[in-house]
């Protein structure tokens, strides 16, 4: 089974915001919650869970990522839908489906992540999250 479907940013915020066991979990490297900035959902009285996929391991793809979400309280009994951001919508997919395997649902994937992909000039920022001027901050 595949992941729930995509959402673009501002559904995914009103989903986060109107049910309460909704979390958003940001899937990218913390050199991008670093440098680039963090969704925040405080005003939402929600905290985003941050666990990197990385979808290259020794072992099962995406283990050490599934056993980072269930320390996060986001495992197969989680109630409520889990969001999944990254920078451009990509590695989110891959998160959002490994989640559904693993029992984690509904999982969904938010389009253009939290910067979108490259423009014409090559730089990213001109779709996702922060472009549709959802919270964010610099960590």
């Amino acid at each position: 089974m595949t992941y729930a479907g995509d959402l673009v940013p501002d559904e995914a915020y009103q989903l986060l915001r109107e049910d309460p066991d909704a979390v958003l979990v940001d899937v990218r490297t913390e050199a991008e919650w670093t440098f680039v900035g963090v969704p925040d959902t405080t005003a939402l009285g929600k905290r985003p869970v941050f666990a990197s996929w990385l979808p290259v391991e020794d072992d099962a793809p995406g283990a050490r990522f599934l056993a980072e979400l269930e320390r996060a309280g986001v495992g197969p009994g989680h109630r409520g839908p889990v969001v999944f951001l990254c920078r451009s919508g990509k590695r989110s997919v891959a998160a959002a489906t490994a989640a559904t395997a693993a029992g984690i649902t509904p999982s969904y994937n938010v389009l253009d992540g939290f910067e979108g992909d490259l423009d014409g000039d090559g730089h990213r920022g001109g779709a996702g999250w922060r472009a549709q001027g959802l919270p964010w901050r610099q960590s």
